[in-house]
């Protein structure tokens, strides 16, 4: 099947996929921890069985039970030689069963392991390993392929590119997975996933697992939002729980299930199926009600929209003026040079801290300098930056392999500064924001330089976006550069571009543009600029690229929406000033702090009387804290702290050192700094701030600070010992993201930590746990077919006479399930699983 025929089946009416396939096994025999893909190939009548049934039930699209076949899931079961043979049967199983009456799509899934920084996987590597199972499920005689089930979007755009390059006409569906809070584990939304995928060319999108119907229809809704390609859901049956069998059964019977897809389709969903605890029975009775429906109709086709990993900007012609920060540039910096060349980007995360404060909605990443590896250096400064902001960015670079690396590994849709009708941009750069589903800044320019009219430069803008277009992006993929000249030098500069402004708004074109080109060689030029960016405004201009710490220029621009009455410009131009005011008066108080203490320090020692009588001298720690700054000792703690908060895992340890050699104690910094740290991140990810990216990199960072001060407070032989935890992921399954951060969450609290690993039997938990006196079990399972394991080993402590406290967590596990197995607590992440330690062994919050 190619992509065009799946965008006409798609067309023709509502397509249905299959149900649940694991817990369907089980029920007809498949023991909980054995590999389901060889399982299935030794017992085929059954699989064909299920799948045979589904499509009596309806179903247009089996999956073919490939899902967790890649290269490092079989691998665990020592069957990586077999991935080929596995993968082949596999669909063919499938392809018999369909006999020719439905589509087999063949099913990717995530790894286990996790992508760098967080884990071992290189970015490339996964793009292989996706890469080989693609291969040998299109060879076996897959019609498509689905990647589902995703916790993390750049796993997800790996597969996409994986499949772009292995065959590049069969159509992919990709959906994941999303918790409560409308959020996948890796912190990303709906809309965001749903943009990036479709724009990296996904032939549709949606969500599958999670929730029941009813609570899966929002991530829908936001979803069908942002795209106009078809929206896939495939919620479980419900919410799960045990049986008095200890089966794991869902809430929602066939009738039910039917009934509520039907909120999924209002929500415009059009590719319709059943994940977790569904039945052949309820894709039956979804069908039934669905079958004749029509297709919905959504997308907004006048949207522009960029993303990070976490965070989409949506915008059109006549929205909110935008500001591109610019300060992420080497050019003119020298202190930025220098870092730079020292392998440090402590500048560059604070600039794009500073300018996302002061009201950017982009940020633009330009590494070019000499004596540096740009293109090494780009891809560690997109991974810091993405680290401390949820701007999306704009690669600028004026190598097209460094635009091509860049894009490849940005986990987000990006904006490409620039493409202009120089022979190699043209020709190699179009191609590329088409291949990774970029936007673009069109720059006018062309092999003979800038365009020497108006005519000329219009001519040059008409070529590019005629060779977009022709490449199959669209003119919400533009974003032209004004190209703007010095009135200097050119009395019309100003008019020129404010034509091509004009020019462009009439023709769809969103626009952009640097300011300072215009005021060049002028004296006071932030008056030049503001006029020129409130005319260029009022023109239509979509965004420029410019510091956003210039109040003045800032502040003309909000003003100027405001008076062209731009939605909610009005709350926006009152924030803005009053934070203004606050600057200056933040500003003014400094200033006065500083002459101050210059007074005092030209002195020397100074003399102050108390009492009559009485007289005090100040030495310069003292003045300086009189003076309300802070001493080199506090200071350098602070910036420990800092790093935490940060997840500054590169200089955590150098930092450490520094501020032990300032004169802190390992204890001070340990509950002074670290542990209020640590505290701090667990709180802005309860909150929904911070996400799992940041929670590991502040856990990690902390871990590298206890290790430079363990030796030091090993030598305090007044520590009191902590408890001590015996972590593990239960037997069959073999999932360990979450258990890791748990453990190292409480490692970083001081917690001693047994970690047994993953698939853990039960007498094995117990075994340490008395060897090693523990009084917490943690446990942990991601699946419901694991979570009766944990029943087990509560049953088993207590058999034993195991008196430690248990507490349970994972994706399916909740309060509820805890309280039936009689665990003593329940969490429901990594910051509350230490919350729930220390109450467990009484210790204080």
């Amino acid at each position: 099947m190619t992509k065009e025929e799946f965008r006409r089946l798609a067309q023709s009416g509502l397509l249905f996929l299959d149900g649940a396939t694991g817990s369907n096994l089980q029920k007809q025999g498949m023991p909980v921890g054995v590999c389901p893909e060889l399982w299935i190939t030794e017992h085929e009548e059954i699989m064909s069985g299920l799948q045979k049934a589904y499509l009596e039930a309806g179903t247009n699209i089996l999956y073919a039970p490939t899902f967790t076949a890649n290269r490092i899931k079989l691998k665990e079961f020592d069957l990586e030689d077999r991935i080929e043979e596995l993968n082949h049967k596999l669909v063919e199983i499938s392809k018999r069963a369909a006999d020719g009456k439905a589509l087999v799509a063949g099913d990717l899934t995530m790894t286990g392991q996790q992508l760098k920084p967080m884990g071992p996987l290189d970015f490339e590597e996964l793009i292989d390993v996706y890469k080989e199972q693609i291969r040998y499920l299109t060879e076996a005689g897959a019609d498509l392929l689905v990647v589902e089930t995703m916790m993390s979007l750049q796993e997800s755009r790996a597969a996409l590119i994986a499949a772009k390059e292995t065959c590049p006409d069969i159509p992919v569906m990709v959906t994941m997975t999303f918790e409560s809070d409308g959020r996948s584990l890796f912190g990303t939304d709906a809309a965001t996933a749903a943009i990036v995928l479709s724009s990296l060319g996904a032939d549709a999108v949606g969500a599958n697992c999670s929730t029941g119907p009813d609570q899966m229809a929002e991530v829908i809704r936001r979803m069908a939002k942002v795209t106009d390609i078809p929206i896939i859901a495939k919620p479980n049956a419900g919410l799960p729980s045990l049986d008095e069998k200890g089966q794991t059964v869902y809430d929602m019977g066939p009738e039910e299930f039917g009934a509520d897809m039907e909120l999924l389709l209002d929500a415009g969903a059009q590719i319709l199926g059943g994940c977790c605890g569904t039945t052949p029975e309820h894709i039956r009775k979804m069908t039934h009600r669905l079958a004749g429906r029509p297709v919905p109709v959504h997308g907004n086709l006048t949207q522009r929209a960029l993303t990070s990993e976490r965070a989409s900007l949506t915008f059109d012609l006549d929205g909110p003026f935008l500001i591109v920060g610019e300060r992420i540039n080497p050019t003119g910096k020298k202190k930025l040079q220098q870092e730079l060349r020292e392998g440090s980007f402590e500048l560059v995360t604070q600039f794009a801290q500073e300018q996302e404060e002061r009201g950017a909605s982009i940020l633009d990443v330009n590494m070019g300098m000499s004596g540096i590896d740009e293109k090494a250096m780009m891809l560690q400064a997109l991974e810091e930056v993405a680290g401390v902001t949820k701007l999306p960015l704009s690669i600028d670079s004026s190598h097209v392999d460094v635009q091509e690396e860049a894009l490849r590994r940005y986990p987000g849709r990006a904006l490409i500064n620039s493409i202009s009708l120089e022979s190699e941009k043209f020709e190699k750069l179009l191609p590329l924001a088409k291949k990774y589903g970029a936007m673009f800044v069109l720059l006018p320019l062309s092999d003979e330089g800038l365009p020497k009219n108006l005519n000329e430069k219009i001519s040059i803008i008409e070529k590019i976006v005629a060779r977009a277009l022709e490449l199959g992006m669209k003119k919400t993929d533009i974003i032209v550069d004004g190209l703007v000249a010095t009135v200097g030098a050119n009395k019309q500069a100003a008019l020129e571009t404010l034509e091509t402004i004009r020019y462009c708004h009439r023709n769809g074109l969103a626009t952009t543009c640097g300011l300072s080109n215009i005021s060049f060689g002028l004296p006071e030029r932030s008056c030049v600029n503001s006029a020129f960016l409130t005319m260029a405004i009022a023109s239509g201009l979509t965004m420029a690229i410019a510091n956003p710490s210039q109040d003045i220029l800032v502040g003309a621009a909000f003003a100027s929406d405001l008076l062209l009455n731009k939605e909610d410009s009005d709350i926006r131009y009152i924030e803005f000033s009053g934070q203004a005011k606050e600057r200056r008066e933040e500003a003014d108080a400094k200033k006065e702090a500083l002459l101050r203490q210059s007074l005092q320090a030209s002195e020397g020692s100074t003399v102050t009387a108390n009492q009559p009588g009485n007289t005090e001298v100040q030495d310069g720690a003292t003045r300086q804290k009189a003076a309300g700054t802070k001493t080199p000792q506090q200071q350098a703690a602070e910036r420990v702290r800092e790093a935490v908060l940060k997840g500054k895992r590169k200089i955590a340890e150098d930092l450490t050192k520094k501020a032990l050699e300032a004169g802190n104690s390992p204890q001070e910094l340990l509950h002074g700094q670290l542990l209020p740290a640590i505290n701090e991140v667990g709180e802005l990810f309860d909150k929904g701030k911070y996400f799992l990216p940041q929670l590991i990199a502040s856990a990690e960072t902390m871990k590298l600070c206890i290790g430079i001060l363990e030796p030091l407070l090993l030598q305090d032989q007044t520590s009191e010992k902590m408890p001590v935890v015996v972590i593990a992921t239960v037997a069959g399954d073999i999932h360990d993201i979450g258990k890791n951060l748990v453990a190292l969450m409480l490692k970083n609290y001081g917690f001693q930590v047994i970690d047994l690993g993953k698939d853990v039997p039960k007498e094995k938990i117990i075994e340490a746990t008395i060897e090693h006196n523990a009084q917490i079990i943690a446990l942990s399972a991601l699946m419901t077919t694991t979570m009766q394991e944990m029943r087990n080993v509560v049953e088993y402590a207590k058999e034993k006479g195991v008196t430690a406290k248990i507490m349970i967590g994972g994706a399916v596990i909740t309060q509820d399930y805890a309280d039936e197995i009689h665990a003593d607590g329940y969490s429901r992440d990594a910051a509350d699983a230490v919350r729930l330690a220390k109450r467990l062994v009484g210790m204080q919050e």
